[in-house]
């Protein structure tokens, strides 16, 4: 999914950014919802079934392992990168100063 059109409709989608500690501790999509790759399986119940997902991941695969289990779920098209060179709000969640990308 585009990175904009996730913007413009964000408070209609959640945002689940499964990322590792390092990547997203220097930056991060506002409102999304941590749940690194490795502890998605586990933690599948924390996220809303009835609402679409949009996972932040390089490799598109949590998108697809979401799908699997019955989720309405895309990607982020090219990652928090792209969502970066929009222009869109990259901040850190220590303290919500403006981030970077990893």
């Amino acid at each position: 999914m585009e990175p904009r059109h996730v913007s413009e409709q964000q408070d209609r989608l959640q945002v689940v950014d499964v990322r590792e500690v390092e990547e997203r501790d220097v930056g991060r999509i506002p409102g999304s919802r941590w749940i690194p790759m490795d502890a998605l399986p586990q933690r599948l119940g924390e996220r809303d079934a009835g609402s679409p997902a949009v996972t932040v991941c390089r490799s598109g695969r949590m998108a697809d392992y979401l799908a699997d289990q019955g989720y309405q779920a895309d990607n982020l098209d090219g990652g928090i990168a792209v969502w970066a060179e929009e222009k869109l709000p990259v901040r850190r969640p220590a303290n919500d100063t403006p981030g970077k990308v990893a």
